[in-house]
């Protein structure tokens, strides 16, 4: 058994095989999931998990070069503020949310939660440990 880190089985799978440039995106409970991506539905009830408390868990666990985020995001200044604090010092692109969910299309796996805040998904773009 695992001793730390993701103990999903599938969610550390798709890190494991990660390269740079590689995406994964978390995503709250409404986000539309091409049919040709991954889907890793950790959703067990309205609010759990919550968007917050994976992005910890799988930041934690990668090397985060880069963020992607929705501008709508914009408009909840304090949540966006908590998401960003969870991705300290790394690169952004905000981009409006019909372009952000095209985006998902080239992910290698979705993470959908519990989240039913508001455009709470991201974008995790892989970077390298050396």
């Amino acid at each position: 058994m695992k001793k730390q880190g993701i103990l999903n089985s599938e969610i550390a799978s798709v890190l494991a095989r990660m390269g740079h440039t590689d995406t994964i995106v978390i995503a709250d409970c409404g986000l539309p999931i091409p049919d040709n991506v991954k889907r890793i539905d950790i959703a067990l009830t309205i609010g759990t998990p919550g968007f917050l408390e994976t992005l910890q868990a799988v930041a934690d666990d990668m090397k985060v070069e880069k963020v992607t985020l929705a501008q709508e995001l914009e408009e909840n200044e304090a949540y966006l503020k908590k998401v960003l604090d969870t991705v300290p010092g790394t690169a952004q692109e905000i981009v409006p949310h019909e372009v952000f969910k095209d985006l998902t299309k080239n992910a290698k796996a979705v993470i959908r939660t519990g989240e039913t805040t508001p455009y709470a998904n991201i974008i995790l773009h892989s970077g390298v440990i050396f």
